[in-house]
């Protein structure tokens, strides 16, 4: 793994990375049951458009969750990872540590320079999951502009993320009471939840100082919004995209797949 950017590229000795990332997942598919359906399905558009060895950027990458699949999926494929988040960012540095297919870079996607640290100019796919709802839409409209600087001719961004249709309240509150009940009961059982899963973090010896410092930069969770899928498209053809649509979706959650 390379480094670039700023960042303390944080590893330690001995610490259970694999463990982190395993109770990452845990805590993420309590509320996304079919995440690992939308991870597969976006690796299999990757190989439609962009082969088997892809120059991936993993956007807003968090433990590295994107780039783990990807690269057991695609060996040959090399990915870039830019996030803001210390303590995630810790976990994936230390996920990835020797690998040379693997970079990280330390940056805020609201600051219009963060293309800047890079290490190249282009890449065959950008990707990201369940992050871009931190952002309001108009700073995501400036993201989706430096994106589609960034997708060569004919490469693809995907978002897969919670696209909210606001034409269909009785659906939405249906499928949001079945979807919190299922919640309620896996929490019954022992599952962490968000809030718990950031407490464990900040006990752990390695990764409170990143935690400490990741709640100063968020707070609890950053509240973003949540537009429909036909909004993300029309924006990402506004931006240079020549085509986008949802290629898979689930009663809550949509990725969205856009063509340079």
């Amino acid at each position: 793994m390379t480094e670039t950017g700023t960042g303390t590229g944080i590893t330690a000795a001995g610490a259970d990375w694999a463990a982190w990332q395993e109770s990452w997942d845990r805590q993420q598919e309590w509320y996304m049951p079919d995440r690992e359906d939308r991870f597969r399905i976006m690796l299999d558009m990757v190989e439609a458009f962009t082969g088997t060895a892809p120059r991936v950027l993993d956007l807003a990458c968090g433990t590295g969750t994107i780039t783990a699949r990807l690269l057991a999926r695609f060996p040959g494929a090399t990915s870039t990872g830019v996030d803001l988040d210390p303590a995630l960012l810790a976990i994936a540095r230390g996920t990835f540590e020797g690998d040379e297919r693997v970079s990280f870079v330390t940056a805020d996607l609201k600051d219009p320079t963060w293309r800047e640290r890079l290490p190249y100019d282009s890449y065959d796919a950008v990707l990201t999951a369940t992050a871009l709802h931190w952002l309001h839409s108009e700073p995501l409209a400036d993201l989706y502009g430096s994106v589609a600087g960034l997708v060569r001719d004919g490469g693809v961004f995907m978002n897969a993320d919670h696209m909210i249709d606001e034409t269909t309240p009785r659906i939405n509150a249906a499928e949001g009471a079945q979807r919190h009940a299922r919640m309620d009961q896996a929490k019954r059982d022992g599952v962490l939840d968000w809030s718990q899963w950031w407490q464990l973090a900040a006990k752990d010896p390695v990764l409170a100082g990143p935690t400490a410092e990741r709640f100063e930069i968020y707070g609890e969770h950053a509240e973003g919004d949540t537009p429909s899928a036909a909004w993300h498209a029309r924006v990402l053809r506004e931006k240079g995209f020549g085509e986008a649509r949802p290629v898979w979706c689930s009663p809550a959650d949509t990725l969205l797949l856009a063509v340079k």
